[in-house]
């Protein structure tokens, strides 16, 4: 195998209209697809974001039992995270350090997930 970066994340939650808004404004990611209680987001590099709302049709069995912790690639973490608090969204602890630059956020999701912003220099 030579796994090269995560690619798609899926997000099961209650929160469907707060997480939508979240992704869209504060992430800023473009809108792709959207239909009754389900959108789908894609950054930049082609990586995609999909939330499933409580009404999505055909919801993956995957969600039946997992939960999701996925992790948000920025350039600037300290602006990113200035951005979050701007918005009001509640960090969880303080920055964490890595080594090469590497560095980690958590923070509350609006629908109470955990998330995380990531810097990291080595992520093309």
């Amino acid at each position: 195998m030579n796994a090269k970066g995560v690619s798609w994340v899926g997000i099961k939650t209650a929160e469907f209209v707060k997480m939508r808004a979240f992704f869209a404004h504060v992430v800023g990611l473009e809108v792709v697809d959207e239909s009754e209680d389900f959108v789908t987001f894609r950054y930049p590099n082609g990586d995609q974001v999909e939330i499933f709302g409580p009404m999505a049709g055909n919801t993956p069995e995957q969600f039946a039992s997992n939960q999701v912790v996925t992790s948000i690639l920025v350039e600037d973490i300290n602006q990113a995270t200035s951005e979050l608090m701007a918005a009001g969204v509640e960090l969880l602890g303080g920055l964490h350090a890595g080594t090469n630059g590497y560095a980690w956020q958590h923070f509350r999701a609006p629908d109470g997930k955990v998330l995380e912003l990531v810097c990291d220099p080595a992520h093309p």
